[in-house]
């Protein structure tokens, strides 16, 4: 299990894509190569832009599909973070 500590990265607002795109390339991809299970931990983070969350997960929709989130859990996510990441993962699966 690969957990990712996302206040560690990008601070108690997650805003830099670029940060985000690191992640996802680095961290989350190879973790789902090797069949891991993967925790987005946002302890701290107050909020998070729709883009920053855009470009963390729409790829891994894109290339695994919408199941791909049954490996992939969010943790401490306040109402904010919750609704944002809510919106991306709806819109990925029209």
């Amino acid at each position: 299990m690969k957990q990712i500590n996302i206040f560690d990265k990008a601070g108690s607002f997650a805003e830099n894509k670029d940060i985000a795109k690191a992640v996802r390339i680095e961290e989350i991809l190879p973790a789902l190569n090797k069949q891991e299970e993967i925790i987005l931990d946002f302890k701290n983070v107050e909020a998070a832009t729709q883009s920053f969350i855009h470009a963390l997960l729409s790829d891994v929709i894109r290339k695994y599909g919408g199941e791909v989130l049954d490996k992939i859990s969010f943790r401490s996510c306040n109402d904010t973070v919750k609704k944002i990441i809510g919106i991306v993962v709806d819109y990925m699966q029209e």
